[in-house]
């Protein structure tokens, strides 16, 4: 994928203005982002699919959670935290981990609220899937590894949360990369309608807004996760030993119910928890995100995403955004793992 990526950094024009399909993702505003010129990372060259596990999973408690994650490189190195999406798991960056790790970097990859080895410390706490509450996870873990600063990247789930905790937290953000760009939406603008073809591809949200979609994910929690993997990327031809790891994930047992909270919130059906409520306005003004960024699109995307121009300016800092060619779909750390490590060196180093 390395030949793919181009090493000397186009310049990208931000293009004014939101498209209408972009509404689920947050409104549009002013920024003045500054394009990055960044040295190409060196890294070994990786087909994707040559590791297929981790080291052994460490658990912390931090926040409202016992985190599990798995962590390789020097305890010393530079930290960076990568986030998984849903219906995805850690396993997404099984190949990127090691790049890093052999980079110097030490690497930190959490399994998200409902899903693996993580697990609520109480069982009275609210199994909620909030955007800002899965954000506010992941500075607690921080906190929780003494970690004051890290280089955060992510896709679907994990890119709006990385997305959420630079602009809210952007002194813990040293640096961003993001898939689809800017994901910070709000319960507003996820109640406007969209044209037919755009409502089409949220098939799965308004089946989880229903009493029978949840009881539908409960028994078929993994042929359903199955299928959004072919949906989202429709050329990766991933074979079933691949999508049986990360779906054991799945059998966290607050996994259905982390989850059908998180899509009926966002289009209104479920409340949040007051503790977030400040976090949520704050987030609800679609604020400009500071900190050094990459965005990237895989050219395969099977999966909603708002088009690049309609977020460029959504980043007043160095900028980057890349297209990775290949048939790339959702997934794109798994299925272009070495183009997400470089992005991820050439954002923290440059």
């Amino acid at each position: 994928m390395s030949e793919e990526i181009n090493h000397r950094r186009r310049h990208f024009l931000a293009v004014a203005g939101a498209t209408i399909a972009a509404a689920r993702f947050g409104t549009i505003g002013p920024a003045n982002a500054q394009v990055a010129k960044a040295k190409p990372a060196q890294l070994p060259a990786i087909k994707p699919g040559t590791n297929t596990s981790f080291g052994a999973l460490k658990q912390i408690d931090a926040g409202l959670l016992n985190v599990g994650y798995a962590e390789a490189g020097p305890a010393d190195g530079p930290p960076v935290i990568l986030l998984h999406g849903w219906p995805y798991d850690i396993y997404s960056f099984v190949d990127v981990t090691p790049l890093l790790a052999q980079a110097g970097y030490r690497v930190i990859v959490p399994y998200l609220r409902g899903y693996g080895t993580t697990r609520f410390l109480s069982n009275d706490t609210f199994r909620n899937g909030q955007p800002t509450a899965v954000a506010a996870d992941i500075v607690a873990l921080m906190d929780a590894l003494k970690i004051e600063k890290a280089t955060l990247a992510g896709f679907d789930w994990g890119a709006r949360t990385v997305n959420i905790i630079a602009a809210l937290w952007p002194e813990r953000c040293k640096a961003m990369v993001s898939v689809s760009g800017y994901l910070i939406s709000s319960q507003e603008a996820g109640k406007m309608p969209l044209p037919p073809s755009a409502e089409l591809q949220w098939w799965y949200q308004f089946y989880f807004a229903t009493d029978r979609g949840r009881a539908g994910y409960e028994k078929y929690r993994h042929d359903f996760a199955k299928l959004i993997w072919q949906l989202a990327s429709p050329k990766w031809n991933f074979d079933d030993a691949t999508f049986e790891r990360s779906a054991k994930a799945f059998d966290n047992p607050d996994h259905v119910a982390v989850v059908i909270h998180n899509y009926r919130w966002r289009i209104g059906l479920a409340e949040g928890e007051p503790r977030y409520a400040d976090l949520d306005k704050r987030i609800a003004a679609s604020p400009v995100i500071t900190v050094p960024t990459i965005t990237m699109e895989g050219d395969a995307n099977g999966a909603p995403h708002p088009p690049p121009n309609s977020y460029a300016n959504k980043f007043s800092g160095r900028y980057e955004h890349r297209e990775i060619k290949g048939g790339i779909g959702h997934n794109l750390p798994q299925e272009a793992p070495q183009a997400f490590a470089e992005a991820v060196v050439d954002v923290a180093e440059g």
